[in-house]
């Protein structure tokens, strides 16, 4: 049995990038940039207008004639006078012998002249060439995250694909003869499945999409059978349950029998403790307790982590924070604690139903406590490290 930090080092040491890809930039929310990207472009390509007004010469004169209109997607580059101004809208092309732009609300226009009430300095309201970025600069760094905003920055210098980091396809196995499908009929002694919802939905929070969901009774050759599919073609197995050591729990049994290495097993914590993770070529496995809560846990702390990795993010873990515990706590356990908790600005409160087959007060945490093995008395109002579920 090894401690939490052991166990997250394996890990990193053994997940790895997935290969990378070119994809449609309308399609890369939240995937990880593979390569620098630079401006095809000027942006913008032209001076612009950045007001509703009219552009002119800067100089002396406070009152011109206005001589042509000029809207967005219009061009006309036709010299224009000292004394002549044009009509202009917000994104138009601005003539190259034209350097500023006064806002309407600035002007009163007779019969085509429009004076100008307050005088804007030189160059105000025009956008030059190139302004947000100039043609070969660079527009985004290797591992840069993609969101909407990166993608609208994209798109306007005309970039239509990317290359980024696949993100992985994830198998979950769910093993149990007491679980019956949600939506069946419920007989004594059976129990609804929601791990594998729960897991599935855990996944789709990080932008996971490819995954196929897998059940098998408690039954030796089927628990093989469904692992050596798995592990062919899924870069990512997820197993709820089976992984104790009880007469009917054949998972770590089937995964050895097909090959996969075991770089540990069960660690000093709670919920949590009989957690697997091993390996068979790429392929990364983890056979997490069959307990709801114990599950969860085991997904953000363990399981997040790897597939962050996977994906090419260089930040991977949940962000610690540190808050002030609202009352006593003792840990007689000697494991690594991580308890359900409500946290806000400055306070965190240990939640009831702490036991790993409950998720009534996981449904309303915010928050994972960490508390160390080593961390016995825990006094109110005493700093400890939370984990925001957020």
């Amino acid at each position: 049995m090894i401690q939490v930090d052991q166990a997250l080092s394996i890990i990193a040491e053994n997940s790895c990038k997935m290969p990378i890809r070119k994809i449609k930039v309308a399609k890369s929310l939240g995937f990880v940039l593979a390569e620098a990207i630079y401006s095809p472009m000027d942006m913008p390509p032209f001076r612009q207008s950045a007001m509703d007004g009219y552009a002119f010469m800067h100089g002396e004169l406070q009152q011109f004639n206005v001589v042509s209109t000029s809207q967005a997607g219009d061009f006309s580059n036709k010299k224009i006078k000292k004394d002549q101004a044009i009509r202009i809208f917000t994104g138009a092309y601005v003539p190259d012998n034209l350097d500023t732009v006064v806002m309407q609300e600035h002007t009163t226009v007779k019969n085509k002249t429009v004076e100008i009430t307050k005088m804007p300095a030189r160059f105000a309201n025009v956008r030059s060439k190139g302004e947000q970025i100039k043609e070969n600069e660079l527009v985004l760094e290797n591992n840069t995250v993609i969101t909407p905003a990166a993608i609208g920055f994209l798109a306007c210098l005309g970039i239509t694909e990317i290359t980024v980091y696949a993100k992985p396809k994830v198998a979950i196995v769910v093993t149990g003869n007491e679980l019956v499908k949600v939506g069946k009929k419920l007989t004594e002694g059976k129990i609804y499945e929601s791990n594998s919802i729960m897991l599935e939905a855990a996944l789709q929070g990080i932008g996971i999409k490819k995954i196929e969901t897998f059940r098998v009774k408690d039954n030796l050759k089927a628990t093989k059978r469904i692992i050596k599919s798995c592990l062919a073609a899924f870069d990512v197995v997820l197993v709820s349950g089976g992984i104790s050591v009880g007469d009917y729990d054949f998972v770590k049994e089937a995964l050895l029998f097909n090959g996969v290495e075991e770089l540990f097993y069960k660690i000093n914590q709670k919920p949590g403790k009989p957690l697997f993770f091993g390996k068979k070529d790429k392929t990364i496995v983890f056979a997490l307790p069959g307990n709801p809560a114990s599950t969860l846990a085991s997904f953000y702390i363990y399981v997040h982590p790897a597939l962050k990795i996977n994906m090419g993010f260089e930040s991977i873990h949940l962000p610690k924070i540190k808050r002030k515990i609202t009352a006593q706590f003792e840990n007689i356990t000697g494991k690594t604690l991580f308890l359900k908790g409500l946290c806000d600005d400055e306070k965190v409160t240990v939640l009831e139903s702490q036991s790993s087959a409950m998720l009534n007060t996981f449904a309303v945490a915010n928050a994972l406590i960490y508390l160390p093995y080593d961390a016995v008395n825990i006094e109110k109002n005493q700093e400890v490290l939370v984990i925001p579920l957020n």
